[in-house]
């Protein structure tokens, strides 16, 4: 036992040394009054640490117990007993599929930086749009039955031939690889992917910059090559390369590739190139024009083709003549006070959110949104941290060089957890909550290129019984976390389960087979559930937790768990790292220092502090004493 609590210290040294050490104070349970359901008590229930560091390994692992920050904060409702049960929700970014309203947020947004959505007349645009259905619908019954026919016909016809170009297209591409795979550039003894082209439906060109709409083509394979050999690796199936060989990069392998079929007698008719890791096919008509104009640093930096953020694609083409054309630049930036960011979240709190002038300081701005307990970790160059490195980030939303809107986000091992969005309420036309929730999944997407674990958008906090927090189940297929064993349980599954009932332990229904009845009674003190699911609340106050402020909340003098139980449960409690005057030690060396009254108070706090963040973290975080 002594030999394998060595190496367990030794273990958490090891990485406390490489990314500092988390160290935190308990504050206990919290009561304060509820933001969502605006009760008049402290009904919100939850428990509270104050943190002077936290490592990303381990915050990560605080996320997925149901913990969030604010500042430098960190609260967990406590889902039994608080007025509005707060469920963690999060997405797998590559399993995402954009809705007809989230695509029709980003062709509003490249309306606008085309210069073809005027501001004044937005409004206006909006309404027309929703109407559009109705005057579609009328449209339909002046075209008569045989022309119905023959536009079938000659759809159906254009939908074979652009079937058998993609096969063809998508042949050649293999040929290449096999070709490429003989010659000695890919590690022996893996599966290779087989290619596969798809067209670039004109719906989706739309919401490129303008000159990408003569894309026709597209296929990923780059990416899919670099996955495969990156198992094989991981496997040990081959050591010729290692993890770290530029060889590997998508974007190298796409080019190369490109080179090969630009060699081809026989293309379709179409122009290849490489985009960042993508082989796109496009009109030959256009490759000419494309080495002019200005580039444009796009939000719009991620298509239905794949298309990132370069701008290789993205060339000007085309003049329109309806309006100035803009500019969007997204900028990310390590989390600092910005004079120009703290002057657009003032002016969005009092215009949006009603907040007077005296409520909106520059000291509470920087404990919310701007002090962070969070540990940089730089990027390290090994497929473990991407490019920005780890940490708390501002992502700045900026047209035509003003700062229309920021993103306050978390870079963490497994995810980039969205904290908190502001923008100017001159742009709220566009939806730009929306908008940047899809960039911040795109921006997941793009980097697991360089960080292969980093696969999860975390939304903060679903409130089923608030109709202003089920937007978050938008973003599909989204996972919400089980209360009690911290499972990840699809959010089709937990829906049913909370139009029921505002808290349950989702795990115990995810096992349950199709066609058995789920054991679920809403009992007559439960909180009644709001059934608004019209969708018109476009808000855009996306990922907003509560400001939470512990200095103005109120500590229960509770000092032992809440049941027996839970003690029993915690088992021994020896293992907790203290710290205590500068030193850390664990807590089975402080016992007999401390005398019985003093050892039976340090005993019920800490099981309790066990309790809410876990027995693994108990042990690697450091529980201040002093």
């Amino acid at each position: 036992m002594a030999g394998k609590m060595r190496r367990s210290e030794a273990s958490s040294s090891s990485s406390s040394n490489s990314r500092g050490e988390t160290v935190v104070v308990d504050c206990g349970r919290r009561r304060s009054s509820c933001g969502y359901c605006r009760s008049n008590g402290r009904t919100s229930i939850s428990h509270g640490l104050w943190a002077h560091s936290v490592t990303v390994d381990d915050y990560q692992d605080l996320l997925d117990r149901g913990w969030r920050r604010s500042g430098c904060f960190l609260y967990k409702p406590e889902m039994e007993k608080t007025c509005c049960p707060s469920y963690t929700i999060r997405l797998k970014a590559s399993d995402f599929v954009p809705s007809k309203d989230q695509l029709r947020v980003f062709r509003r947004v490249q309306r606008l930086l085309d210069g073809t959505l005027d501001m004044k007349k937005a409004v206006e645009d909006v309404e027309d749009q929703n109407s559009s259905k109705s005057t579609c619908s009328c449209a339909c019954h002046e075209v008569s039955s045989s022309e119905t026919k023959e536009t079938s016909s000659v759809k159906h016809e254009e939908m074979n031939n652009a079937e058998n170009i993609a096969n063809y297209l998508s042949d050649q591409v293999d040929n290449a690889i096999h070709t490429w795979a003989e010659s000695g550039e890919f590690p022996c003894n893996i599966q290779l992917p087989k290619a596969s082209v798809k067209q670039v439906s004109q719906a989706k060109r739309k919401l490129l910059v303008e000159g990408a709409e003569e894309l026709m083509y597209s296929s990923n394979i780059a990416f899919q090559i670099v996955a495969s050999v990156r198992r094989a690796q991981s496997a040990g199936k081959d050591a010729r390369h290692g993890s770290g060989d530029d060889t590997l990069s998508p974007k190298i392998i796409a080019e190369k590739l490109a080179a090969s079929l630009n060699q081809l007698p026989e293309t379709s008719g179409l122009s290849i190139r490489a985009c960042n890791g993508h082989i796109n096919y496009y009109k030959s008509t256009t490759q000419a024009s494309s080495s002019e104009g200005t580039q444009i640093v796009s939000g719009s930096k991620e298509s239905a083709a794949g298309c990132k953020r370069k701008a290789c694609c993205m060339k000007k083409s085309v003049k329109h003549p309806q309006g100035k054309r803009r500019k969007l630049e997204i900028r990310l930036k390590r989390s600092s006070f910005d004079l120009e960011e703290f002057e657009l979240y003032r002016r969005y709190q009092m215009k949006v959110h009603n907040d007077t002038p005296d409520h909106v300081s520059e000291s509470s701005y920087r404990r919310f949104l701007v002090d962070t307990p969070l540990i940089f970790v730089p990027p390290s160059g090994d497929g473990r941290v991407p490019p920005c490195g780890f940490g708390s980030f501002h992502q700045q939303y900026v047209i035509d060089g003003k700062l229309v809107a920021v993103g306050v986000i978390d870079i963490l091992p497994k995810c980039l957890s969205s904290k908190y969005l502001f923008w100017d309420p001159d742009f709220a036309f566009v939806s730009l909550g929306k908008y940047s929730a899809l960039q911040e999944i795109g921006w997941v997407k793009e980097n697991q290129v360089h960080c292969p674990s980093l696969q999860y958008y975390y939304l903060g906090y679903y409130i089923h019984s608030c109709s202003k927090m089920r937007y978050k189940a938008a973003y599909c297929p989204s996972e919400l976390l089980c209360p009690l064993r911290f499972q990840w349980i699809p959010f089709d599954i937990a829906r049913p389960l909370l139009d029921r009932k505002p808290y349950v332990v989702l795990s115990d229904y995810a096992l349950l087979k199709d066609g058995d009845s789920l054991p679920l009674q809403a009992s007559e003190n439960s909180i009644e559930v709001q059934h608004d699911d019209n969708g018109d609340d476009d808000s855009d106050d996306f990922l907003i937790d509560e400001l939470i402020q512990p200095e103005s909340e109120s500590s229960d003098d509770e000092s032992g768990p809440e049941s027996s139980g839970q003690m029993l449960e915690n088992g021994d409690l020896g293992d907790i790292l203290i710290g205590l005057k500068g030193s850390r030690v664990r807590y089975k060396d402080l016992q007999q220092a401390f005398g019985p009254r003093e050892r039976s108070f340090w005993d019920s706090q800490l099981h309790r502090y066990k309790r809410v963040v876990g027995a693994e973290l108990s042990e690697r975080m450091v529980y201040l004493l002093g």
